[in-house]
């Protein structure tokens, strides 16, 4: 579906929440956000990821990364099913706010709308979709699910990490890499400046082409 994605800037949309009004990029300031749908409240699937949610908060607050809900129900409905899920995972605080859109407006311009799954009177539901927005009110990364399929929040935790840490060290983040493992050097990076760059060293794969592009080294 055509729509927000990543290197776009994140709308700038102002609603109301269970916190009150929250204008998206005041509420992103200088850190990272993640912002994620659910197709409704009360719903199975969406208890158990928000509760999840609620559970990985301090890992996110870890990080210096906020979380921001949304879904078309409205703000009383929201904080309604806050107990359930509080109650779903006794300890699993929901410290984070959940805006409301009821008028199915901003799910379209975050390009949150599921286009299979519809209300009884046939109105489009939001999708599970998930957008890492970083201090620039730009998309880093973007995960999209369709209803019936449940988010993996520790590949979130892991998503950020790699985003954090290829922003902090201009590197990129090899297939299941993990924080203390080994990062890529990108090939627009000449041997030369990875020996400037890079004094703890690299590591050049030995491949069949003969060509040097897959380099490995280590950051703190």
């Amino acid at each position: 579906m055509p729509g927000l994605t990543i290197g776009d800037t994140v709308p700038n949309l102002e609603l109301d929440s269970t916190h009150g009004k929250i204008r998206i990029h005041d509420f992103v300031g200088d850190t990272y956000v993640i912002l994620f749908s659910h197709p409704g409240d009360f719903t199975p699937v969406c208890t158990t990821e928000l509760a999840a949610m609620a559970g990985y908060a301090k890992e996110f607050d870890k990080r210096g990364v906020k979380l921001l809900g949304i879904s078309c129900d409205d703000v009383q409905s929201h904080k309604d099913w806050i107990k359930d899920i509080e109650a779903y995972k006794p300890g699993n605080r929901v410290t984070y706010p959940i805006m409301a859109d009821p008028s199915r407006e901003a799910i379209k311009q975050l390009n949150m709308v599921d286009p299979d799954e519809k209300d009884s009177n046939g109105g489009h539901l939001p999708s599970r979709a998930l957008h890492i927005v970083g201090p620039d009110k730009k998309v880093k990364l973007s995960f999209l699910y369709p209803a019936c399929v449940g988010r993996n929040m520790d590949e979130v935790v892991r998503a950020v990490d790699a985003l954090q840490t290829a922003a902090k060290h201009a590197v990129a983040t090899p297939v299941n890499w993990k924080p203390g493992e080994r990062v890529v050097i990108p090939p627009g990076v000449s041997d030369d400046e990875a020996k400037e760059k890079f004094p703890q060293g690299f590591d050049t794969a030995d491949l069949p082409s003969g060509k040097g592009y897959l380099r490995f080294t280590k950051v703190g």
